[in-house]
C-alpha cells in the first residue's frame, strides 16, 4: 500500500488538465499551496518502548518479525480516510506505532497480548490498513507505548470441508489471496468490497464488512460460522453449529469489535461453489425515487441479482463519463442501476429474466451490458481517483449509513442538506449500495474545494452529516465501522445502557485496556 494514499503507486494518475479546469470552474478547486511531503520528510515521534519490552517481543515472535525502523512505522500509521491521508501528505507521523510485531501463530498472538498487558503497552491489530473511520489510531494516554500487531503471517487456508461448505482461514489473508486459495477447491467467499484488493479477512470480520455482491452472497458477518480470538484474558473459540439456541451468540461480541475486545486468529467461513458465469448489465431510471422503488420490490419479492446498486442523478452523471468528457455532460443522465449475476448458466438466466421483467415494469430502461461491465472493470478504482482529487486541491470523502425503506427519502435528503450547509456548494453523490427486504444502505461521496484547514473543514461536515443521520433514524455506519470517528454518534445510537454493556465486556476481556484504546467504546 502507498504510505500516503491508496493501493499500488503505479496505478495513481494525475487528473487531466481539462478536468482540473472544470473542477476550478464548477467547485472553485485550486492547486494546494504546498506540495505533499515525501517519505523522508515524515516526522515521527521518538520510540517509547523500553529495551526490556522490545527484547521480550523479539523473543516471542523472533527478531526478524519485530520491526521498529522508520519504514515499518510509517506504513503502519493510521488508515486510509481522507483525514488520515491529509495528515500523511503533510508529513505528520505523530500517530506512528513504536514498533511493528508480526506473530505467526495464535500462541504468539496470545503471548504478545499477555506481555503488553503486563507492561501497559497499547496494541493496534493491523490487517490491510484500510480503515476509513480512524480505527488504527490508539490513544497513548496512560500507556508505555504502542505496537502495531500485523497479522500478515497468519495467512493460511487451514482446511476445507466440502460436505458442509465451510473453510477455515487465517485472518491475515487479503481478499485476493483467500479467493486464490479457495479457487483451488472450486470455491469462493463472494466477498468483494471496494477495499478487496488490500483488506484482510480479519479486518472484514472486525469491521462487519459488506461486499459489493452482498445481495447474492451476504455480508461478511453472515459468512462467519465460527472464529477463534486471543484476548488478554485467554482464548475464545466460538461457533460449533450452523445455528444454536445455546444462549446469546458470542461470535457477535467479536464481529464488529474492531480489535477492542480481542484479536481474531482464525475464521470458519461459509463458502460457495465458484460461479460458472458472471454477467453485469445496466438499467436507467429517470429519477432516484423511481429507482429506489424498483430495488425495494426486487429485495422484497425477488429474485435478487448477485450485485444490485443504484446511483443517483449526480453520481450517474459523473460516473458514466470519461474524464475528458466531463465538461460536455448534460444533467439528464437519469439514474444508473448496475445488476450483476453470478452462478450456473441456468440460475443466471432465470434471475436475469425475472429481474428484467420487474425493472421494466417499474419504469427501467435496459442499457445493455456496457455500463455493468464498465462498473465491474473499475469497481476498485475509486480510491485512486480520491488521491488524484486530493492532490489537485479537493477535499473528497465518503460516508455511509442505512435505514428502513420508509426512511430512505428522509435520510437521503437530510444528509445532502447537512453537507451542503456545512460545505457551501459541494458535489454530493449517492448510491444505494446494499439492499435487504426491510431497508437499504446509502453511500455518499462528497467533493469540495479545500480550505486552509481541510481537516477542520471535513470534521465539521462529518459532524453535521452524523447528526443528520442520527436525527433521521439511520445507523451511523452500515459497513465501515465505528473507529474513533463515529464514537459520539454511536453512543447516541445505542444509548447509555448499551455503552455500559460494551464497557463491561471491555473490562472483562481486556482489563488493562490495551487493545486499540480509544476505538469503538463510547
Amino acid at each position: 500500500m502507498l504510505w500516503s494514499g491508496w493501493g499500488d503507486p503505479a496505478k495513481a494518475a494525475e487528473l487531466p488538465e481539462p478536468v482540473r479546469r472544470l473542477l476550478g470552474e464548477v467547485l472553485g478547486i485550486r492547486e494546494p499551496a504546498a506540495p505533499a511531503a515525501t517519505f523522508g520528510e515524515v516526522r515521527l515521534p521518538a520510540p517509547a518502548l523500553s529495551p526490556l519490552v522490545l527484547t521480550s517481543l523479539g523473543a516471542i515472535v523472533g527478531g526478524d518479525h519485530l520491526r521498529f525502523d522508520d519504514d515499518a512505522r510509517i506504513r503502519h500509521t493510521r488508515g486510509k480516510s481522507t483525514p488520515d491521508l491529509l495528515l500523511m501528505r503533510a508529513g505528520n507521523g505523530s500517530d506512528a506505532p513504536d514498533a511493528v510485531v508480526l506473530p505467526g501463530t495464535h500462541g504468539e498472538v496470545a503471548e504478545v497480548l499477555r506481555l503488553c498487558a503486563e507492561h501497559r503497552v497499547a496494541v493496534v491489530p493491523f490487517g490491510g490498513g484500510t480503515s476509513v473511520v480512524g480505527g488504527l489510531v490508539a490513544s497513548r494516554t496512560g500507556f508505555a507505548g504502542v505496537v502495531a500487531l500485523d497479522l500478515a503471517r497468519l495467512n493460511r487456508l487451514v482446511s476445507v470441508d466440502p460436505e458442509s461448505m465451510v473453510a477455515e482461514l487465517e485472518p491475515g489473508l487479503r481478499g485476493p489471496q483467500a479467493e486464490h486459495l479457495l479457487a483451488g477447491h472450486g470455491m469462493t467467499l463472494g466477498h468483494f468490497p471496494q477495499s478487496y484488493e488490500y483488506a484482510t479477512l480479519g479486518g472484514f470480520a472486525a469491521a462487519r464488512s459488506s461486499g459489493q455482491a452482498s445481495a447474492g452472497y451476504g455480508r461478511f458477518d453472515d459468512l462467519v460460522v465460527g472464529l477463534t480470538a486471543a484476548t488478554p484474558r485467554g482464548t475464545l473459540d466460538l461457533g460449533r453449529a450452523p445455528k444454536s439456541a445455546a444462549g446469546p451468540d458470542l461470535r457477535q461480541v467479536i464481529l464488529g469489535s474492531e480489535g477492542a475486545f480481542g484479536v481474531i486468529t482464525s475464521l470458519r467461513l461459509r463458502v460457495r461453489r465458484a460461479p460458472e458465469l458472471r454477467v453485469y448489465e445496466g438499467w436507467r431510471f429517470g429519477a432516484f425515487p423511481a429507482g429506489v422503488a424498483a430495488l425495494r420490490r426486487l429485495a422484497q419479492e425477488g429474485p435478487l441479482p448477485t450485485v444490485l446498486r443504484l446511483s443517483d442523478e449526480a453520481e450517474t452523471m459523473v460516473g458514466l463519463a470519461k474524464p475528458s468528457d466531463l465538461g460536455s455532460l448534460s444533467s439528464d443522465s437519469g439514474c444508473l442501476v448496475v445488476a450483476g449475476y453470478e452462478g450456473t448458466p441456468g440460475d443466471v438466466s432465470y434471475r436475469r429474466e425475472r429481474t428484467a421483467a420487474t425493472l421494466a415494469e417499474m419504469g427501467g430502461v435496459y442499457l445493455g451490458p456496457e455500463p455493468g461491465e464498465k462498473w465491474a472493470h473499475g469497481r476498485y478504482a475509486a480510491p485512486y481517483l480520491r488521491d488524484s482529487l486530493l492532490a489537485a486541491g479537493a477535499t473528497v470523502e465518503t460516508l455511509e449509513t442505512a435505514c428502513f425503506w420508509s426512511g430512505v427519502p428522509r435520510l437521503y435528503d437530510a444528509v445532502r442538506r447537512a453537507l451542503a450547509a456545512s460545505l457551501g456548494s459541494p458535489l454530493v453523490m449517492c448510491h444505494v449500495s446494499h439492499v435487504y427486504g426491510t431497508g437499504a444502505s446509502l453511500y455518499f461521496t462528497v467533493v469540495t474545494a479545500q480550505t486552509d484547514d481541510p481537516l477542520g473543514q471535513w470534521a465539521g461536515a462529518k459532524r453535521a452529516a452524523g447528526e443528520a443521520i442520527v436525527q433521521s433514524g439511520g445507523t451511523i455506519s452500515h459497513h465501515h465501522g465505528v473507529g474513533r470517528d463515529h464514537r459520539q454518534a454511536y453512543a447516541l445510537e445505542i444509548g447509555e445502557l448499551g455503552a455500559e454493556i460494551l464497557r463491561g465486556i471491555k473490562e472483562r476481556l481486556d482489563p488493562a485496556g490495551i487493545l486499540n484504546p480509544g476505538v469503538l467504546i463510547p
